[in-house]
């Protein structure tokens, strides 16, 4: 590779190592002593979860990992077997399949959780799937009210609600861990989140550009996975400023990530795990980039605005 590209694949390369030392600290948690919170992507609250020490695990990233690494038709099978029906979503299956075999995963063994933490802000499926690991693990399962945003604006009323919730929920992780809140930690955390989010909006807002440098759908697959596992890390904000730093080169020498930009599109859902690789490479084939895309934002609307605020940290992990 030329040296005036320096930061191309570092980006890539960091990511890898960063998400298989997520998963190292996953597998030597019970052995060393500490605490899991189980959690999904959309509305996580990792900040709080991280302020008392927990080890987080997504359950949503483990199923779509077994799928891009092709081994989620057998977990899937298995859950099928205990009489899950084949109209279930598949991701609750591969979970459910996957704790039927021991937890182990593609990814290596996996935690049982001490705590489950349902953020109601995606599907309904949500609840009944952590309803179902709270009995197969016995273990506390809290479920957070979000309510809909009704209107232009956030209500000040419901951000009262659920900061409500929130510190119900900070006594119920103290008597878990046995460690108090630290509420300069959380402020700590929260102005790491809102460092690397700004850097990832970043990312997202320059497929603006002909060519983009940037596909908002198949590469940011790779790219947003540490705003989500790793969020309120200084590992996070430093794999965002080597990402930036590579996608700030390809503006600047005019590289995208298709080759010849033909076709820009916006996409919609999430991809198509089995089959990743050979369906972005139809879309390069064509000279399709993605600028934009919904499942990049399933997490959180950074690019909109919204940055987590270590001065009113309840209130922002509220409106989070």
């Amino acid at each position: 590779m030329s040296e005036q590209y320096e930061h191309q694949g570092k980006g890539r390369d960091l990511q890898k190592k960063l998400l298989g030392d997520w998963y190292r600290s996953l597998e030597t948690a019970a052995g060393e002593g500490r605490k899991v919170a189980y959690l999904f992507v959309p509305g996580n609250i990792v900040e709080l979860l991280r302020a008392f020490d927990f080890e987080v695990c997504y359950p949503e990233i483990n199923a779509l990992q077994c799928g891009i690494k092709k081994v989620s038709s057998g977990f899937i099978m298995g859950a099928e077997d205990m009489g899950y029906s084949s109209d279930v979503c598949g991701y609750v299956k591969n979970d459910i399949g996957m704790w039927k075999e021991g937890n182990k995963g593609p990814s290596g063994q996996l935690p049982r959780p001490d705590l489950l933490l349902c953020t109601y802000c995606g599907c309904t499926t949500f609840i009944k799937w952590f309803e179902a690991l709270a009995e197969y693990y016995d273990v506390p399962l809290v479920m957070l009210d979000v309510p809909y945003q009704r209107a232009d604006r956030i209500e000040p009323g419901d951000v009262a609600y659920l900061v409500g919730q929130l510190k119900e929920l900070a006594v119920t992780c103290k008597k878990i861990t046995g460690r108090k809140l630290d509420d300069s930690k959380l402020e700590e955390i929260l102005a790491r989140s809102a460092e690397a989010e700004d850097l990832w909006s970043d990312i997202l807002h320059s497929a603006r550009h002909r060519p983009s440098p940037f596909d908002a759908y198949f590469e940011a697959v790779f790219f947003m996975a540490p705003i989500y596992a790793l969020r309120g890390t200084q590992e996070c904000v430093e794999y965002y400023r080597t990402a930036k730093a590579e996608i700030d080169e390809r503006l600047a020498h005019g590289l995208g990530p298709a080759g010849e930009e033909r076709f820009r599109v916006v996409v919609e859902g999430p991809p198509p795990w089995p089959a990743f690789r050979a369906f972005w490479e139809l879309f390069k084939e064509w000279g399709v980039v993605a600028v934009a895309s919904s499942y990049s934002k399933v997490g959180g609307f950074w690019d909109r605005g919204f940055r987590h605020d270590p001065r009113r940290p309840f209130e922002s992990i509220a409106e989070y």
